[in-house]
């Protein structure tokens, strides 16, 4: 059970700070591998910055609003409510704290795994996520570069998770700050020597790894669906080490939304209701069935 004593003397506190420390380490991190990606590319760019960024930028701040706006509530205040209340099925759970802490951050990782699967296999969610996928480059505004409208389903898909789990309220935040700068990290345009990629990517998912997600070849988007651990793909065979055509060889982003000015910000958000609503099916996982896959 949680440290109760703990929670209730502290977790308004950790709960008004978040939004800071959340910001802090965002900025923090965002410059970090920004620097690091402009000095030891991987893959030279199709686009320049000046033209990608700002659309993709400003897709992760109007995100910001509308989460304000449509979602009730944040994480952090549920965990907070399940902390007072001693509701949720960790709540019944007698372990330390930090192993209680470690459990949860795994639960919620792993409920972002199968949710990122779910966007995939299905079309309504598709249409949302892909989105992202459409990005025809691959640097770190592509971590930040997602539909208001998959941040919506995102955000109460977890609010879910963690009603039902009742986390520690210091889990709910590692999990927020631990997947800001992953999903920095593991979609930037950093080149990371192989030795040093094989090593890494048994603890974290790093950019070759994700990378090979953003593959136009559809057996390769519906793979390595981790965003913060590895362990996920590898436990439940959906782990591809390599893309087929080599790191810089390889076509990143969607057959669709390909033509110039398709990074603008009004021609991003209206991708998820042109053409069909076709799902990037899990069964074409293991098959090379589309045209780029010749």
């Amino acid at each position: 059970m949680h440290d109760t004593g703990w929670n209730l003397r502290n977790m308004t506190s950790l709960e008004t700070a978040e939004p800071i420390i959340r910001l802090s380490i965002f900025v923090g991190v965002f410059a970090l591998f920004a620097i690091f990606e402009a000095f030891f590319p991987m893959r030279k760019r199709t686009y320049s910055r000046a033209n990608r960024w700002p659309s993709n930028i400003g897709i992760s701040a109007l995100n910001q609003v509308v989460v304000r706006m449509v979602v009730p509530t944040t994480a952090m205040a549920l965990a907070v409510h399940s902390a007072e209340t001693g509701t949720g099925l960790l709540t019944y759970v007698v372990v330390p704290t930090w192993l209680e802490i470690v459990i949860a951050v795994l639960i919620l990782d792993l409920a972002l795994y199968l949710q990122h699967i779910m966007f995939h296999a299905v079309p309504l969610f598709w249409r949302l996520h892909r989105m992202h996928h459409a990005d025809i480059d691959f640097d770190v505004t592509t971590g930040i570069r997602f539909h208001p409208m998959s941040i919506v389903v995102s955000a109460f898909i977890k609010l879910g998770v963690v009603m039902l789990l009742g986390p520690p309220v210091v889990a709910v935040l590692v999990f927020e700050v631990l997947l800001n700068a992953t999903s920095l990290f593991n979609h930037s345009n950093l080149r990371i020597p192989a030795a040093w990629d094989r090593i890494i990517r048994n603890l974290v998912v790093t950019p070759d790894m994700h990378r090979v997600h953003h593959s136009i070849r559809s057996s390769e988007t519906n793979s390595n669906f981790g965003f913060n651990f590895p362990w996920w793909d590898k436990l439940f065979g959906t782990y591809k080490a390599q893309p087929k055509d080599g790191h810089i060889k390889m076509t990143v982003g969607l057959d669709k939304f390909r033509e110039d000015g398709q990074f603008r910000l009004d021609r991003m958000l209206v991708q998820p209701f042109c053409g069909t609503a076709e799902s990037n099916t899990m069964d074409r996982r293991e098959k090379d069935v589309d045209k780029n896959d010749d």
